[in-house]
């Protein structure tokens, strides 16, 4: 717990109908977690939160539910100006909590809870609806059609690479990050974490939040990666670390010549914000046009 606490970096303050939720980020397992008490007086507009959290406590601890073993506490600062030991959970923990609150509040997250398991069991009897409903959602947060059909190829170009990594024995998880990172400080010069952070990231997507070019050339790399591995058949980690870092260098050579021709580099610290509000630029001088 204690290695826990010294990885977050730090209390912030969320506004939900202006009313505010303490939250702290993890930034080792990338995550945020919120106060639990904040959250609840949102919902119920209780004037004793904290007693409603804690009879909602001794609710699911009755229920046997596993939910209340996971819970952890933070020190946050409260309205003295203080810091307390708060209780708080994960996004996964909060929605289940949320589901256990009847609120009229709460229903818009049970109703997104619902259509999102929903679509899991279409997208499982026909996968196409996947591709169609994340076309869509790139759509509405402003990415080009350009740039969106670069990001799908690329989901496929992933998933190729994976699949190889099945094949050779890589574990999910911890080896697939060990291997990523091989590839994308081979082809970018920085780990993954170092990427996210150079853009600004946290939770977010790093391939969402890359240019077309920072795009493509992360595509060369899990692809040549996925070709030497056929060629190569590594047979441990150690193995496919080297393969990794082979794919990636190839794709790193041709970062390096782009740079060296345009005199631009080609990783920048834009991110899906400025793709956007890019876009929108563009639409507004041509209407004006």
């Amino acid at each position: 717990m204690e290695e826990q606490k010294q990885t977050l970096e730090r209390n912030n303050i969320q506004l939900f109908e202006d009313k505010r939720i303490r939250t702290a980020w993890d930034e080792n397992a990338e995550d945020w977690y919120f106060s639990i008490v904040d959250v609840v007086e949102v919902l119920t507009d209780s004037e004793t939160p904290r007693r409603y959290w804690s009879d909602l406590k001794r609710k699911l601890k009755a229920e046997g539910s596993q939910l209340y073993e996971k819970i952890v506490q933070l020190k946050m600062m409260s309205s003295d100006g203080k810091k307390y030991s708060t209780d708080v959970a994960t996004t996964e923990q909060l929605l289940r909590i949320i589901q256990s609150i009847p609120s009229p509040k709460a229903e818009p997250f049970k109703m997104w809870l619902a259509s999102v398991g929903r679509e899991r069991i279409e997208e499982t009897i026909d996968p196409e609806l996947t591709i169609d409903r994340a076309l869509t959602t790139y759509l509405k947060k402003g990415y080009s059609r350009e740039w969106i059909n670069q990001r799908l190829q690329a989901i496929q170009v992933r998933k190729e690479l994976t699949d190889e990594w099945d094949n050779r024995g890589v574990k999910k998880g911890v080896e697939y990050a060990i291997l990523t990172d091989e590839i994308t400080k081979a082809w970018a010069g920085m780990s993954t974490r170092q990427y996210k952070g150079y853009k600004g990231l946290k939770k977010e997507n790093l391939r969402d939040n890359m240019s077309t070019l920072e795009l493509v050339l992360n595509m060369l790399a899990e692809a040549t990666t996925t070709e030497i591995s056929k060629a190569a058949t590594p047979k441990t980690l150690d193995e496919n670390r080297k393969v990794a870092k082979r794919g990636g260098s190839i794709a790193g050579n041709a970062r390096k010549e782009i740079e060296a021709d345009t005199g631009k580099p080609i990783i920048t610290k834009k991110n899906a914000v400025d793709f956007s509000e890019l876009l929108s630029d563009v639409i507004e001088d041509t209407n004006k046009a």
